[in-house]
């Protein structure tokens, strides 16, 4: 191989790469559709450069958990509520505290008839930041609870109130959280209630 032939394969790898990092900025992919099906959409509602960027550096970092929830859990992922109406299963990485665009704390899920599919992003705070996480970003709030280890969950204003198995499936305790602001970003799932809603009503089919 000659020294040309090697510099214009270097390239076109180059040029490979970048495309593909674009399409991982711009791609929605729905339920039921593998990443390389999935149809291009401009964000147009989401367009400054800042934030097409994180959106772009969380795609790619979690594109490895879109159709596949055994690599979430293989990487410490584990089911900490069942189908919530307009949401779906979320699965928390009790490993990720900071924020960290790259790193969602948790993962939500929709159960469809492909299997299950990702939706959504969620990141957890103790009080709504001061600083905007990302731009425009919007905060949702979940009440103190006792969560168990099949995903159930019951409020509960102190982890002393929680009762060593779930009162609705006698699943096992597994943890107790205080108040918590959430902010939940829809990359994986067209959301017409907009990137940062707690819920998608397009989701409510798999979700009940």
């Amino acid at each position: 191989m000659t020294r040309g032939s090697s510099v214009l394969r270097v390239r076109r790898t180059a040029a490979i790469v970048a495309a593909l990092l674009l399409l991982a900025a711009f791609a929605w992919v729905r339920p039921g559709m593998s990443p390389a099906r999935a149809s291009s959409d401009p964000m147009a509602a989401h367009s400054s450069s800042g934030l097409a960027q994180k959106l772009a550096q969380a795609r790619v970092a979690t594109a490895k958990y879109v159709t596949n929830l055994s690599r979430a859990k293989k990487d410490g992922y584990m089911i900490i509520t069942q189908a919530m109406p307009g949401m779906g299963y979320h699965y928390l990485n009790p490993n990720i505290s900071d924020f960290d665009i790259r790193k969602p704390a948790i993962l939500v899920y929709e159960k469809t008839s492909h299997g299950m599919q990702l939706g959504a992003l969620e990141w957890v705070f103790p009080s709504i930041p001061k600083k905007p996480t990302l731009p425009n970003a919007t905060y949702g709030f979940f009440p103190a609870a006792c969560h168990y280890k099949d995903g159930t969950f019951t409020p509960a204003a102190a982890q002393s109130d929680c009762a060593a198995k779930s009162p609705s499936s006698g699943s096992a305790f597994n943890f107790w959280h205080p108040p918590l602001y959430t902010m939940h970003v829809w990359i994986w799932y067209p959301n017409p209630a907009g990137l940062y809603s707690s819920t998608n009503p397009l989701v409510t089919p798999f979700t009940g």
